[in-house]
């Protein structure tokens, strides 16, 4: 996910489509009664996401104790699927847990699985700032049992059985009141709500329920590319994922619009063939790695990243991550596997869609920073952010949001 932050520059006016190019299949989340995981697991299901499916993809989980079961139901007089989930395992668990439950699970999708790890990998990020512990240490209470486990991975295989590329949503509806938890009661929205979604546009209602859930919230935080208004799509399907009560005023549904990204954004967009090389090392130094990545970008990867992970016998492991032109495959590993003493690699094909980006540059008291702009957002340079905040005596964020606000305006 590209974090939302300030409104997105606005860029030249996107030519057609390249002869050739596929649209990448959208999905726009409408969340104007709020999001719960089995709110978006269920208006999946209604746009016609096959169940048996994301059954099949779930049983391959190595947690057992559970059935999902899915119903037509109304709400406010709007036909919409409820999703439940019977679960005889509410255990508390880490996030090491789950994220070695979703790493071990063989046969899973790649892309689900990279959405599920990401969507739990936020949540831990957001408990452990409001907890004030690192996020490996955080231990999940309700988004810990199997229902929501079951929720958020049976979302993503949803989204791979839909074969959605890309996903957004609108503003997102909150409740106010209080909310109970593992902790007592809480003020609500819930502190993880409101720290997931401190980037994305918000809006308050009277109703003194949940409409969204950490859940919910995640999968927002970590799927969205952007919110705002429906983006220009040939429509497919659409769909209604049923919250668990009525609510006064307003369906408790969540909306789900299916299509494909219209020609006019896309510019030149086509499907690339790449290759992903990765190693697990164990005995490699934070500064070797560091080392590493920056020089991987340097001698052309296209990305670099790390990721921890427990590798056998419970050994702490980096898996590193490389994307690469399939050409320049052969240096990149040599490079990996000289740095850092590896005995071997893997490698698996994969495609990627690339929207059109080009950059901007804006002067800031004087100094030069450089900004990417695409179709739905614009993203200051950091290195040129932080030389210009430590000159102006100004927070690294503060300069980057001003100098979106320049690339945007110099765009209009």
């Amino acid at each position: 996910m590209s974090q939302p932050g300030s409104q997105p520059a606005r860029a030249t006016p996107l030519r057609a489509a390249a002869p050739g190019a596929v649209a990448p299949r959208a999905l726009w989340w409408h969340c104007f009664s709020g999001i719960a995981g089995d709110m978006a697991l269920g208006s999946l299901l209604d746009a016609g996401a096959d169940v048996a499916e994301v059954r099949a993809g779930l049983r391959r989980l190595p947690v057992g104790g559970w059935e999902l079961h899915t119903a037509k139901t109304e709400r406010s007089g709007l036909s919409a699927t409820r999703v439940f989930v019977d679960a005889d395992d509410q255990q508390e668990r880490t996030w090491a847990d789950l994220r070695g439950v979703i790493e071990g699970t063989e046969g899973l999708p790649e892309r689900a699985r990279q959405r599920s790890l990401e969507v739990f990998s936020a949540l831990a990020a957001a408990e452990g700032r409001i907890h004030g512990v690192a996020p490996q240490d955080v231990h999940f209470h309700e988004v810990g049992g199997t229902d929501a486990l079951v929720d958020i991975v049976g979302t993503c295989l949803a989204l791979e059985s839909l074969g959605i590329d890309v996903v957004y949503a609108s503003e997102v509806s909150l409740g106010m009141g209080t909310v109970g938890s593992a902790h007592g009661e809480l003020p609500n929205p819930a502190p993880a709500v409101l720290e997931l979604l401190k980037w994305a546009p918000l809006s308050g209602t009277a109703q003194k329920v949940e409409l969204v859930t950490p859940t919910g919230a995640a999968l927002l935080a970590a799927l969205v590319e952007s919110f705002g208004p429906m983006p220009s799509i040939t429509l497919r399907a659409s769909g209604y994922g049923a919250g668990s009560r009525d609510t006064p005023g307003r369906p408790n549904v969540l909306q789900a619009v299916v299509g494909d990204l219209a020609a006019g954004d896309l510019a030149d967009v086509a499907e690339s063939s790449l290759v992903v090389l990765e190693a697990n090392v164990d005995d490699v130094t934070g500064e070797v790695l560091a080392h590493l990545v920056a020089s991987l970008l340097g001698a052309g990867a296209l990305d670099a990243w790390l990721v921890p992970a427990i590798g056998k016998k419970g050994r702490p492991v980096q898996v590193i991550s490389v994307l690469a032109e399939p050409e320049d495959v052969p240096g990149l590993a040599a490079l990996v596997l000289k740095e850092t003493g590896a005995l071997g690699l893997r490698q698996h094909a994969v495609s990627r869609w690339a929207l059109p980006r080009g950059w901007v540059e804006v002067d800031l008291g004087g100094h030069r920073v450089r900004v990417k702009v695409g179709p739905h957002r614009a993203k200051a340079e950091h290195d040129d952010c932080a030389r210009a905040a430590l000159a102006l005596g100004l927070p690294v964020r503060e300069v980057a949001r001003m100098a979106e606000e320049l690339a945007a305006s110099s765009a209009g």
